[in-house]
Parts: structure tokens; sequence; C-alpha cells
């Protein structure tokens, strides 16, 4: 016996329904919290779905793919690298060499009284560039394209971030080669130069977020790179070149109490392996509390130009 065409007809429809729901089930991600509140969802997740593991694994291999890219533009232009420790290298020679011995600090060699300083402005010299870099990458729409892609958001700053923080470690070494060939000694034991690494890494990474911030809003190349220059002129008042009792009362107070100057001691502290005291812990505090400052700035930004 034939069966009805409306019995085969609904049996049909329900049969393609339920194809488009599975497909449907298998293509849409995971839903987010209800009323659309992403604040609960970790950063690596926002443009993901699924288990947070999932999302961190994502989030990890999504940020080491961009890493590869940037770090490719900086080995096929070195000049990058090149140009953030030429002017640290100068100012070392000019005031060693020509300054130096017109400066008291009451230490043996000014050539280790001075170095922590010039590897801070080494530092503030290279995160320029993260900024230059980010604001090209918006300015060519890269970086809204890769807004369209299936990738962890942050991912993309993340990136440029540790882009920054590799190639300012490795000005930071050709300075520290050249403080080597003109003199500079140490008997500093292995945990003091890892405390001495990790205050440099921190610290750039701090400075290096603050550098997002201009590299997303600046409507200029030279308006993104330019912010740096308050940050390279920090150090000159601070103790990173002369003792700060030698200065009139207020500079003397706005040295003592900026962060150039605890980093500086803590470093150099470190260096002559004298006890560092309060100072490391100092350095530290500032140092973390503008990296916190400086991300979450960075996000709030981040995300009002994304929206």
């Amino acid at each position: 016996m034939t069966k009805p065409a409306s019995v085969d007809g609904r049996r049909s429809e329900r049969h393609q329904r339920g194809a488009m729901a599975r497909r449907s089930s298998r293509r849409q991600p995971e839903r987010l919290p209800s009323g659309g509140n992403t604040a609960s969802v970790p950063l690596w997740g926002r443009a993901v779905g699924g288990h947070p593991r999932i999302q961190a694994k994502r989030f990890v291999g999504d940020t080491a793919v961009l890493l590869g890219r940037s770090l490719r533009h900086i080995t096929r232009s070195p000049d990058t690298i090149i140009t953030t420790a030429i002017m640290p290298v100068a100012l070392l020679l000019l005031f060693v060499y020509v300054l130096g011995g017109a400066i008291h600090t009451g230490t043996g060699s000014y050539l280790s009284y001075l170095l922590p300083g010039i590897l801070l402005i080494t530092i503030a010299s290279g995160i320029s560039y993260t900024a230059f870099r980010l604001f090209l990458d918006v300015k060519d729409g890269i970086f809204g394209r890769f807004q369209s892609m299936p990738i962890a958001r942050s991912s993309v700053l993340w990136a440029h971030v540790l882009t920054s923080v590799v190639a300012t470690v490795i000005s930071l070494g050709v300075v520290l080669l050249v403080a080597v060939l003109m003199g500079f000694r140490t008997g500093a034991s292995g945990p003091a130069w890892l405390a001495v690494a990790g205050i440099l890494v921190l610290f750039t990474l701090a400075l290096t977020w603050l550098a997002v911030i201009p590299g997303l809003t600046a409507h200029s190349a030279d308006g993104a790179s330019a912010f740096s220059y308050p940050l390279i002129f920090l150090p000159f008042i601070s103790s990173a070149f002369v003792p700060t009792d030698t200065m009139p009362g207020p500079v003397r107070a706005f040295a003592e109490h900026q962060p150039v100057t605890s980093i500086v001691n803590a470093i150099r502290d470190l260096f002559a392996q004298q006890p560092v005291g309060a100072e490391v812990w100092i350095a530290l505090g500032w140092s973390f509390g503008i990296l916190v400052v400086a991300y979450t700035m960075a996000m709030v930004t981040y995300h009002h130009k994304t929206a």
C-alpha cells in the first residue's frame, strides 16, 4: 500500500530539520554567559569557545604563530636592534671617556656605576618600536584582518609585546658586550645575574604594555613612537648618572621617589655584590605596579578599538 504523500512530506521535513540542527550544533561555538556579558570569559577565549583548557591551548598556539611572524620581520630587518643599541652605546662611550673624569660618585669605577642606567635607557629606546609596529598593523588593516579570524583576540597584542621583549633583550646583550669590552667586570654570582635579568625583563614587559596604548590610539607614526622620549629622559633625573645627594632639593626629592632610581640602585648593588635590602623589593614593586596598570589600560583601549 502506498503511504500518503503528506506522511512522507512530514517525515522528510523532520529529517531535514534534524540534519540542519546537527550541522548547526557542530558549527556553533559555546554560548557566552547570559546577557552577553563576557567578563567571566578569559581574554584568550573571547574569540573561541570550548573548555578553558582548550581556550588556553588555542591562545598559546595563536600567540606563538603571530610571534613567529613578528620575529621574522625583525630578522629580515635587524636595524631595529641596531638602532635601539646605538644611542645607549654612544651615551656609554660619551660619559665614560669624555665626562666620566669630571664626575665623582664615590665608587671605584664610573663604568660600573653608569651601566645600570644605560641598560634602562636601552629598554626605553626599544619599546618605541612596539608602538610603531602596532600602529603600522592598525593603519595597514592587518590588525583588522586578524580580528576577523577565529583566533584569540588578545594573542595579537601579546605577540607584539613578546616580540619587543625578545628584541630588547638582544639589544641589552649588545650593550653589555660593549661594556665588557670597555672594561666592565663584576663578581656577581649566578643568582645575582638571574635577579638582574628578572628585573630588566619585568621592567621591559611593563613599559612594552605601556607602549601598546599609543600604538593603538596614535594618528601618526611619529605620534606612536614619540611617547618614549620622556621615558628615555627619566634616567637622567635619577641616580643613574650621579648620586642624588648632589641635586637641588626639589629635583632630589623627585629623583629619589621615581622608579628608575630604585631599579638602578638594585641592579648596581647586585653587580657590586652588596646587600640589596629593601631596594630590590621597591624596584620589583614599581615594575609590577606599572605592568598591572599598563596592561589594564592597554586592554581597555584594545576593547574600545575593536568594539
